[in-house]
C-alpha cells in the first residue's frame, strides 16, 4: 500500500515549509524513520524521516520549492512496486486514445463537470453543453471558505494581529512583503500610516514621505556580475536572516557597551574540574561560566531580561538563554529553557547538546523559540569582541570575544592573565546606559571573583 508524505507542520504558527534537499531520490529504499529530505520553515531546519518503509515512488515537490503544511510532497510505495518520476509540475497521466480520422475524440468529463478540450481538436462552432452554475447559496458558500494558499497569505505574527486588531485593520486585505506573502510588522504600520493613523516612528516616517517632506529612499543601484562571477541565490534561512537583521535595526535603539574580564579565576576553576566534568559526559569551557554569571546578573537587573511591547515593558519570569550557533549554511539560536533552574554541569550539556542537534539539524521548532536573553561567542573564531545585533523581540544580547593571555597591570606591576572582552547590545528605549554597565558590572564581577572551589 502506498503511503504519502505530507509537509510537517514544525511549529504550531508554522503555514508552509521549503523543501531544501532531497535525501532520498526515485527508486531509493527507505526505512521507516530514517531521514527522507530536509526542510526550512520560519523557525528551524530539519532533517524529516519517512512515515514508512518501503521505495520512493514519487517526488512531487521539487527542492527549493516552498509548499503548504499537509501538502504531499512524496509518495512510499511497496518494495515490489515500480517507481516512478514525474514533474512536480506535470503528473503522469495515460496515453489518450486515438481519434478516428472520421470523428473527432469525444471529451471526456473533468472533475466539475465540463468537458476536456484537445488542443488539438478545437470545438465547432456550436459548443458543448455545460453543466448549470451552481445554485447563489452553493457559490456563496465556496466564496466563503478560504483556499489554503489565502491562508497562508494571510498568516502574520501575534503583534501584527494585535496592531491590526486595535486600528480595525482587515489583514486579508494586506499586501505581504514576509515569506509566502505574510504581513510583516512594517506593512501593517506602513498601511497604518498610509491611512493616516500613525502609531509611532515608522508610520510618521512613511506619512511624512508620502508629502515629499522626507526625501525617497534611493534605490540600490543595479549590479551585473562580471564573466568570472558566480550567482548564488539566498537559502531560506539566509533570507530570513537577512529580514530578521534589518528588522531588529529598525526596531531597536541599539547601543553597545565593552568590559574587558580577568578570566584568571575561571580558568583555576575549569583547569581544576574540567576532567570530572569530562567523566560526566560534559566539556566545561569558558562560555558555561559566562551564562552562568550572565543569569545571575539577569536576577540582579531583571530589565535586561524583558521585552518591549508597544509602550509596555513586558518583564520575564523565566530566564531563558539563547545561545548563537554557527552552521556552515548559515545561524540558529537555541534556547535553553529555564537556565536559572541549572548548575553549571547542566549548563554545559544543554550547550553541547543544543550545538549538536542543530548541526544535525534536529532541533525541534520549540527549542529554538522563546528565548528572553542572547549570547554570541564570536570569540571561538578569535575575534577580540563583537557589536551584536538583537535578536528581536528581546532587548540584549551579550558578545563573547576571545579569552587569550595579555600583560595587564596588577598592583601596580606587569603581570600575563587570560583576558577577554565582553559586549553588551542593548535597546536604549527601555535600558539605559548606567543600567547596562549595571549589568555588565555584575557579570564582570562574578568572573573575576569565582571560587575555583565552586563549579
Amino acid at each position: 500500500m502506498a503511503t504519502d508524505v505530507v509537509m510537517p507542520q514544525m511549529g504550531e504558527s508554522i503555514a508552509e515549509g521549503t523543501i531544501v534537499r532531497w535525501i532520498k531520490k526515485v527508486g531509493d529504499k527507505v526505512d521507516r524513520d530514517e531521514p527522507l529530505f530536509e526542510i526550512s520553515t520560519d523557525k528551524v531546519d530539519a532533517e524529516i524521516p519517512s512515515p514508512a518503509a518501503g521505495v520512493v515512488s514519487e517526488i512531487r515537490v521539487k527542492e527549493g520549492e516552498t509548499v503548504p503544511v499537509n501538502s504531499v510532497v512524496a509518495v512510499i510505495g511497496s518494495a515490489s512496486a515500480q517507481p516512478s518520476a514525474p514533474s512536480a509540475a506535470e503528473p503522469s497521466t495515460p496515453p489518450a486514445p486515438a481519434a478516428k480520422p472520421a470523428e473527432p475524440p469525444k471529451p471526456s468529463p473533468q472533475a466539475d463537470g465540463s468537458p476536456a478540450v484537445s488542443a488539438k481538436a478545437q470545438p465547432e462552432t456550436k459548443p458543448e453543453p455545460r453543466t448549470p452554475p451552481p445554485p447563489p447559496a452553493a457559490r456563496e458558500e465556496r466564496a466563503a471558505a478560504p483556499s489554503t494558499a489565502d491562508l497562508i497569505k494571510h498568516r502574520s505574527s501575534p503583534l501584527v494581529r494585535k496592531i491590526a486588531k486595535e486600528h480595525n485593520v482587515d489583514i486579508s486585505q494586506l499586501h505581504g512583503t514576509g515569506i509566502a506573502g505574510r504581513v510583516t510588522k512594517d506593512d501593517i504600520l506602513g498601511y497604518i500610516g498610509q491611512e493616516g493613523r500613525p502609531t509611532g516612528p515608522e508610520a510618521q516616517e512613511g506619512r511624512e514621505r508620502q508629502e515629499g517632506k522626507i526625501a525617497a529612499v534611493p534605490a540600490a543601484p543595479a549590479y551585473k556580475p562580471g564573466a568570472a562571477d558566480t550567482l548564488e541565490r539566498m537559502s531560506p534561512m539566509r533570507k530570513r536572516i537577512a529580514e530578521h537583521m534589518v528588522a531588529s535595526r529598525r526596531t531597536s535603539a541599539h547601543v553597545h557597551s565593552v568590559f574587558e574580564v580577568n578570566f584568571s579565576r575561571v580558568a583555576q576553576a575549569r583547569e581544576k574540574r574540567k576532567a570530572e566534568f569530562e567523566r560526566a559526559g560534559a566539556k566545561l569551557t569558558y562560555l558555561s561560566f559566562i551564562i552562568k554569571a550572565a543569569i545571575d546578573a539577569l536576577r540582579a537587573v531583571p530589565v535586561v531580561n524583558a521585552s518591549v511591547d508597544g509602550d509596555s515593558i513586558v518583564f520575564h519570569h523565566d530566564i531563558n538563554v539563547g545561545i548563537a550557533v554557527a552552521l556552515d549554511w548559515g545561524l540558529i539560536v537555541p534556547v535553553i529553557k529555564h537556565a536559572d533552574e541549572k548548575n553549571l554541569l547542566g549548563l554545559s550539556r544543554a550547550v553541547a547538546d543544543l550545538a549538536n542537534r542543530a548541526r544535525a539539524k534536529q532541533l525541534k521548532p520549540e527549542e529554538v523559540q522563546g528565548g528572553t536573553f542572547t549570547i554570541t561567542n564570536p570569540g571561538v573564531f578569535g575575534a577580540l569582541f563583537g557589536m551584536p545585533i538583537i535578536n528581536q523581540p528581546q532587548v540584549a544580547i551579550l558578545g563573547v570575544g576571545a579569552v587569550e593571555k595579555r600583560p595587564v597591570v596588577v598592583e601596580d606591576a606587569i603581570a600575563i592573565r587570560p583576558m577577554a572582552y565582553l559586549s553588551l547590545g542593548y535597546d536604549h528605549r527601555i535600558i539605559d546606559g548606567a543600567v547596562a554597565d549595571e549589568f555588565m558590572s555584575h557579570v564582570k564581577k562574578t568572573l573575576e571573583n569565582w571560587d575555583p572551589n565552586v563549579v
